[in-house]
């Protein structure tokens, strides 16, 4: 029966479970500022983190949470025409054309819109928004002639505003900021693993989003900034055709449109449902804290459960 225990130790479903659990546990301590430890198991970088683990692993970037813009030649044209980029989102601010989402269609950023975060999109990981080009024609050129640019945004960071701790799920990516409208103070700024960058005017930064980050505008001016994913350098060609594949039909199905009748993403289209059910959690969760971690964790409990019944339980004829 010992014998027939331990085979069932190697079954291919408990394999995927142990790397699964070695990942998540490694996106986990790879950075000095941390989640809960529960949280990374059920948030969205612990169920990316098997991929992610394979991107840090064929990186061909320093693991340092942020990187030396210089390292990046190819953004050498968005750095010498900032003003230009400047003006572009001037007119959009002014116009109140940066803005959140108003159909909760926009998956990636859910969260920050309560904080009054907003945003008006260039492109994402495909071809420019139609309301870029026709609005921000010179910023659009700028990003469309570096091809490692995969999407691109304006983000406007309200006075008094602040984005928790939080970190993004796809490793695939850096992300690039590109200070725009500051207010050129150590009060406005983004702290990623705990070191600090305050955004300035005309000042950029590369970073590794899957850190633990949070910013926040303590000041009584708007922030502005052009705000990028690059495609993460990577060792290998099979490792940059796996990051293409993901990137194409998985991360781009998560596009936002900044007004009707632009494409929305698949993803993204269930995301209003997803806002819907979410709300009425967090509701639920505010009502009762406790009833609401009990249940959550005896769902958990019982999936986990359910899997070391079937796979090594049930085989061993124990009942």
């Amino acid at each position: 029966m010992l014998e027939r225990a331990a085979q069932q130790l190697n079954h291919p479903a408990l394999i995927v479970l142990y790397l699964y659990t070695l990942s998540v546990v490694y996106v986990h301590f790879r950075g000095k500022v941390r989640l809960r430890f529960a949280r990374q198991f059920t948030e969205h970088s612990g169920i990316l983190a098997p991929y992610n683990s394979l991107m840090y692993l064929f990186s061909a970037v320093p693991k340092d949470p942020i990187l030396d813009s210089g390292d990046f030649p190819e953004l050498q044209p968005l750095r010498d025409n900032w003003e230009t980029i400047r003006d572009e989102a001037k007119q959009l601010w002014e116009g109140d054309r940066i803005r959140p989402s108003e159909k909760h269609n926009d998956l990636a950023f859910m969260a920050f819109y309560k904080r009054g975060w907003k945003r008006f999109y260039l492109k994402w990981y495909d071809d420019p928004m139609p309301s870029a080009e026709a609005t921000c024609p010179k910023t659009v050129e700028l990003v469309q002639s570096i091809p490692s640019i995969k999407s691109a945004a304006f983000t406007l960071l309200p006075p008094g505003s602040i984005l928790g701790k939080h970190r993004d799920p796809f490793a695939g990516s850096l992300r690039y900021h590109l200070g725009l409208i500051t207010p050129n103070s150590d009060a406005c700024s983004i702290w990623v693993d705990g070191v600090q960058h305050s955004w300035r005017d005309g000042k950029d930064v590369v970073f590794d989003e899957t850190y633990v980050h949070w910013a926040a505008n303590n000041t009584d001016a708007t922030r502005i900034i052009l705000f990028c994913d690059l495609t993460r350098p990577l060792h290998t060609p099979v490792a940059r055709g796996l990051n293409w594949l993901v990137t194409r039909f998985v991360i781009r199905a998560t596009k936002s449109q900044n007004e009707d009748g632009e494409k929305v993403g698949l993803l993204n289209r269930l995301t209003p449902a997803i806002y819907g059910a979410r709300s009425k959690m967090q509701a639920f969760k505010g009502r009762s804290r406790k009833t609401y971690y009990g249940l959550k964790w005896a769902i958990l409990g019982g999936l986990a459960g359910s899997l070391v019944y079937v796979v090594l339980i049930r085989p061993l004829d124990l009942f």
